[in-house]
């Protein structure tokens, strides 16, 4: 037998792929509050509560549609790769610590976004292509 080979995705899709994920987490889930237990999350982080909990999650929406948008740019990649892994590490970081009961399946968020991490270093690690 032979080994299959396949195209690598073209990058375009690549990005289209990772902002999706971070419109969708943005815009459907923290902006429009589609996803009652991400409140319930961040109320139980210290300093946040039920008081703060809602606008910083209406806050850290725009900042993911504003992931969205940069990658879907191109511009400097490699930087919006990073700034997405250290947010995402942050974010299940402190989840974990904070409100661990509350979230649904804590050992499939890992993996998730894990794997969509890897996702966003290969979109880093190529180049932003010369018009």
């Amino acid at each position: 037998m032979s080994d299959i080979s396949i195209a690598f995705p073209p990058l375009p899709l690549i990005r289209i792929a990772i902002a999706a994920v971070w419109f969708y987490e943005g815009f459907w889930c923290k902006i429009l509050g589609r996803m009652p237990s991400q409140a319930e999350v961040v109320a139980a982080v210290p300093g946040l509560g039920p008081r703060f909990g809602a606008p910083f999650l209406k806050i850290l929406g725009a900042i993911e549609v504003g992931f969205a948008l940069w990658v879907l740019s191109g511009v400097t990649p490699a930087t919006c790769a990073i700034l997405q892994a250290a947010l995402l590490i942050v974010l299940n970081a402190n989840g974990l610590m904070w409100a661990r009961r509350r979230i649904h399946d804590p050992g499939g968020m890992v993996v998730k976004n894990a794997a969509f991490l890897v996702l966003v270093w290969v979109a880093g690690a190529i180049p932003q292509s010369k018009p």
